[in-house]
């Protein structure tokens, strides 16, 4: 028995470190899309062409339909306002998933009118991440439950669970009706009150849409709801026919993405925007932290004609590591033709993306590897002239407020920020 004691010690060691080792590659993965490859063509169907509607279908499931109204809703000012007018409007159902939650002002107004309407016979249901809206006071979900709110919390992290603590919930719904549907980066917190254009008041971008993609955003709330309380939600209180018959004008649909081992609908989503764009790509995105494949496929764009403009966070960004690993990026796709703009006056916090004026996505994906390989998330996808031009303005219009970087300075930035990016590089994928 002594003779084995060293061996059973040495075994248990490189089991353990076995595990550590498949625990490390499972939260470090990325995806594996490298290019985009169109048979005996040498170009991608542009994204005003309907061949390239079919191939987001197949490839990213966004079945895009007519009969949608879509509003895009800018800032606090710009969202808060509608978004309780139609809760208060509500006389059947109202679903709320929120990723990210602290106390104040706008989830004290958020429950206020959740727990009235519940008051008043509706069927409220509201579900937080456990990691996003940790922070708020337990006797504030207390309080929701008391006045007939049903809370649920998504994904609590337990021993059982560890092996999926990486995979969050990022989405952001709020259904009104079966109805009204909102998606987007906000949350209940108070820096999303405000213009955007002041200090601690965050620029953000949201929509607001009726027709047939809300349908989509309730499925998208039903499979989180049911992986939280085994209840899952169908039939007509939740899914209204009357939906379906939208009388707006815009072709639209939801990009519900989910983790997956190997590609995801996300990093095909985007990868085949990119492909399609033929004159503009306006990417606006909080934590822009591009793969080596992803700049790769912009720079390419930038070769083919394209106007790549990018538009990120500066130093007012709520999280500076992935600010760092992303300005590690920024040399090589300056140097490709790539332009890159930091948002100066607050933290940006919006996701969108903009092609040729016709193809456009608000809502949680950002252009990083956690959104694209761990998350689901949830946007808004609309393929309509007039919201695209409506985007484009909203982009350029943003461009004021910001500084762009030109690579000759860049270049000369100091030693102590490449050390910095460096170091904030090697832990790009787990940001």
């Amino acid at each position: 028995m002594t003779r084995l004691r060293p061996l059973v010690i040495t075994l248990g060691i490189l089991t353990g470190a076995l595990f550590a080792l498949i625990g490390l590659l499972s939260v470090t993965r990325g995806t594996p899309l490298r290019h985009v490859v169109y048979g005996r063509s040498t170009t991608a169907p542009q994204v005003g062409d309907s061949t390239f509607r079919d191939l987001m279908a197949l490839f990213s499931d966004v079945r895009l339909q007519s009969g949608n109204r879509v509003e895009q809703l800018l800032n606090g000012d710009g969202t808060y306002p509608r978004l309780w007018s139609d809760l208060r409007s509500a006389r059947q159902t109202i679903t709320v998933q929120m990723y990210y939650s602290k106390p104040g002002a706008v989830a004290d107004t958020m429950a206020a009118v959740l727990a009235e309407r519940a008051h008043a016979g509706v069927r409220v249901l509201l579900l937080l991440d456990a990691f996003g809206s940790q922070g708020l006071r337990k006797t504030w979900a207390d309080g929701l439950r008391k006045a007939g709110v049903e809370v649920a919390i998504l994904r609590k992290l337990k021993w059982y669970t560890i092996h999926n603590a990486a995979d969050r919930s990022h989405v952001r719904v709020v259904v009104v009706d079966g109805r009204i549907g909102y998606t987007g980066g906000f949350g209940l917190a108070d820096y999303w009150l405000g213009n955007g254009h002041a200090k601690d008041q965050w620029r953000e971008s949201n929509v607001r849409f009726e027709g047939p993609a809300v349908m989509e955003l309730q499925a998208a709330f039903a499979a989180a709801w049911v992986e939280a309380t085994g209840e899952l939600l169908v039939g007509e209180r939740y899914f209204p026919r009357g939906a379906l018959q939208g009388r707006g004008a815009a072709i639209a649909a939801l990009l519900y993405a989910t983790p997956t081992i190997g590609s995801t609908s996300a990093e095909r989503f985007l990868a085949l925007t990119i492909a399609g764009a033929a004159h503009t790509l306006y990417v606006a995105n909080s934590y822009f932290v591009p793969d080596d494949d992803f700049r790769d496929l912009l720079v390419a764009a930038v070769k083919r004609g394209v106007d790549v403009r990018i538009l990120t966070v500066s130093d007012e960004t709520d999280v500076r590591t992935t600010w760092y690993a992303g300005r590690a990026r920024y040399e090589s796709l300056l140097a490709g033709g790539v332009r890159i703009y930091e948002y100066q006056p607050t933290m940006m916090h919006a996701k969108t993306v903009v092609a040729d004026g016709v193809w456009s996505s608000i809502g949680s994906m950002n252009f990083d590897n956690r959104s694209l390989a761990f998350n689901n998330e949830s946007n808004l996808v609309a393929w309509d002239p007039a919201f695209g031009a409506e985007m484009n303005a909203t982009f350029l219009d943003d461009l004021r407020y910001s500084r762009e970087i030109k690579l000759p300075e860049f270049r000369r930035r100091p030693m102590i920020d490449r050390m910095v990016e460096l170091g904030s590089n090697v832990l790009s994928r787990l940001l």
